[in-house]
Parts: C-alpha cells; structure tokens; sequence
C-alpha cells in the first residue's frame, strides 16, 4: 500500500492527543500536527509520539488543515480531529487500498459520533460521512474558516467507520455552542450577511424542525431531543449575536458620521 502521512490540527488536546496519535500511526508512516497555540502539553505529548509539530496561528478550519501539505512527504493524507479515532474495521479497509493504482482522487469515510458513550443514530449524525483519505496533488480541504470540507466528486465511500467523541455529555452541546454560535455570527458578518429582529426565531425553529422531523429525531428519544434543542438555541444564538454585531457596525458608523460634521 502506498504511504500516507496523518494530518491532526489541535489546540490544548492534551487529553486526546496521545491516542488519536496511536489511531493514525496504525495506516500512517508520518503525523503532522498543526498546533494553534496550545498551552497544555499537547505539542510535547506529539513528539514524544514522533509526530512532526508545526506552530501555526489559528486560520480557520480548512485555512489551518492545508498548512500541513508544505510537510507532508507523502502524496496520500489522512485528516483526523483530536478527538476521533480509527475502528479496526477502517483500519482494514485502508490497508487493503491500492492508493497507487486508484482512479479516485479521495475516500470519504462513516463517522459514528458519541456523546459520552452513547452513539446518536439520528439527526443527521450517522452515517455521517466525511471525505478524510485523499491525494493533496489533486485535492484539498476548501480554504474556509467554518465547517470545511475537502473538494471532489471523483471520491469513494468506505463502508467503514470512525469514531469521533463528540462531547463528553449532553451539556457540552449547550456549553460549546456558545462558542461556535460567536464564530459562526462572525463568519456571517464578514461574508455580508444580515438578519432582521425575525431571523433568530426563524433560522433557531427551523434547524430544530430540520433536526427533530425531517433527520428523525424524535426516533432517538432523549438523546434526540436534546441534539435538535442544541442545533435550535444554537441557530437562535448565531442569528442574534449576528444582530449585536451589526447593531455595533451601525453605530460605529453613525459616531464616524458625528465627527465628519
């Protein structure tokens, strides 16, 4: 099989990074980490495992996933999260790739999403499918900040799984999507987009619906609930933190206008 080099970005994953590590060194005969900063001792912990650090400030999500083809020596990369993992199953199947010989420029793999040890089945979250395996002279990761993903149609579904550790517990949903719901409401403003005193009611109710109803949510009994809630006040939250943004742009705005009288 023809080598492939893994590619990790972190920032303070000190509690996963040691085995998320392992989990590629099983297909990957070189790690690249991308580190943004970390504090704790992930960059340490990585190259006690042999992986390669690369000290990178925070780009973006698909931004920061390119920095590591300038050092990779491989044409084939696998791209893992900290907290994602390789089932033996993947594994397998990756082995028995013929990489050299392939006429697809990227595989995309089944991710099994967990909070705490529980695998939600609905909302969209599985088979949740991610392309992770794929040959950087023909592809890559979009250059976007939020939610990249890597750009090709000539890809390949492993019928094998990943797992990725979500969240600890359902709180977290909550707790992180205050984070991400700030980022998100950024990304929308510098894209130009607006919303009106309607759009957190409207873009909240509807990632819900989308999640409850129409990604059968409401199969998954409490788990379910509790993942469409999170994308609803989640949704909500993005829309409204977008509207203080632009409440804030207007009236910097309106004090330039002052002093240019």
């Amino acid at each position: 099989m023809a080598s492939i080099s893994g590619n990790i970005i972190t920032l303070n994953e000190e509690n996963h990074i040691r085995e998320c590590i392992a989990s590629l060194q099983q297909i990957c005969d070189e790690v690249i980490v991308v580190d943004s900063g970390s504090t704790d001792q992930t960059k340490a912990i990585a190259q006690e495992m042999g992986a390669k650090v690369i000290d990178q400030p925070y780009l973006g999500d698909g931004i920061q996933k390119n920095v590591a083809l300038t050092h990779v020596s491989n044409d084939w990369v696998f791209s893992l999260d900290a907290d994602e993992r390789l089932t033996p199953e993947l594994v397998q199947v990756i082995q028995n790739l013929n990489l050299d010989k392939t006429t697809f420029d990227a595989f995309s793999v089944r991710r099994r999403n967990l909070i705490g040890d529980r695998w939600i089945k609905y909302c969209g979250w599985y088979p949740d499918h991610f392309i992770r395996l794929y040959n950087h002279k023909k592809t890559r990761f979009a250059d976007v900040k939020a939610h990249a993903r890597v750009q090709t149609k000539n890809y390949k579904e492993i019928q094998a799984d990943l797992i990725h550790y979500s969240y600890k517990h359902a709180g977290e949903l909550f707790v992180k999507g205050d984070r991400f719901s700030t980022r998100g409401a950024k990304i929308l403003f510098e894209k130009g987009r607006r919303g009106n005193s309607l759009s957190p009611v409207f873009h909240g109710s509807l990632a819900f619906f989308k999640k409850y109803i129409l990604k059968l949510g409401f199969l998954g009994g409490v788990d379910g609930m509790t993942v469409a809630l999170s994308a609803g006040i989640n949704s909500y939250l993005k829309w409204a933190k977008l509207l203080q943004l632009q409440r804030k742009a207007g009236k910097s705005t309106e004090e330039e206008n002052l002093w240019s009288l």
